[in-house]
């Protein structure tokens, strides 16, 4: 499963929409989930409306938060995300097979069955988060939350039982680019070391072309998921295995 997860304060000012490139990337099996973050006073109405309507276009959530809440709402972002495309794969499977609206309109028994095997797929399934992050000017005082942020995120993902890895990209760039990688694919924090001490500040905020940089370096690495197609079908895989949810249980 992917997920990109963007920090900023809003304002999109350069290239792209957002909200276009946030569509992109759900159509290619990435959602998109969306942090805003105010330290003193508040992100305006033209931010929080843009995040909101990014997160909606790439089929994630959005919170605004201050600097001092931002470690715990990207973690909580990211295993909401993971725990809802598992429920909404459930779901779709049962209203293809066997007719039943959702895993709530099943008989509590079999209820109970379904939702253990979806509590496993939440930890086993594997997860790559790419953080996105805004180095404008106006994030400047708040990239020191965000880099503790990236390293609880990342200790967090490691109790997980299945495969979880990060990388880390902000912008904007340089000339050549709209956003730099600050971390290739990994799973350590240790790795991750300092992130933020040399960037450059600068006044532009090219969210979408950003966006749309980070969905080719997914789809580069770890191939092309489309939306339809989230997770693997959970009660499929899971037949056959009698510790587990069968097809039997679901009718």
């Amino acid at each position: 499963m992917n997920q990109i997860l963007l920090i900023t304060d809003g304002g999109s000012n350069v290239g792209e929409s957002p909200v276009i490139a946030a569509a992109h990337a759900y159509t290619e099996g990435i959602t998109v989930n969306v942090a805003g973050v105010i330290d003193e006073g508040a992100i305006g109405e033209y931010g929080a409306s843009e995040i909101a309507e990014i997160a909606r276009a790439g089929g994630g959530i959005s919170q605004i938060v201050t600097s001092r809440q931002l470690s715990r709402t990207v973690q909580m972002m990211t295993r909401q995300t993971v725990a809802g495309s598992i429920r909404q794969a459930v779901n779709m499977e049962l209203r293809q097979l066997f007719g039943v609206e959702s895993v709530g309109s099943l008989p509590p028994v079999k209820r109970a069955e379904v939702v253990k095997v979806m509590e496993e797929m939440e930890e086993t399934i594997t997860l790559s988060v790419a953080l996105l992050i805004d180095a404008s000017a106006s994030m400047k005082p708040k990239l020191h939350a965000v880099e503790e942020a990236i390293r609880d995120l990342t200790l967090s993902l490691q109790a997980r039982t299945g495969r979880s890895r990060v990388a880390v990209f902000h912008f904007p760039g340089d000339s050549e680019n709209y956003c730099v990688m600050d971390s290739n694919w990994t799973s350590s924090s240790a790795k991750l070391g300092s992130l933020f001490g040399r960037i450059r500040m600068r006044g532009t905020t090219p969210t979408g072309p950003a966006l749309l940089q980070v969905v080719d370096f997914i789809g580069e690495t770890c191939g092309k998921i489309k939306s339809a197609d989230l997770t693997e079908s959970p009660l499929q895989s899971s037949r056959g295995d009698s510790n587990e949810v069968r097809s039997d249980y679901v009718v």
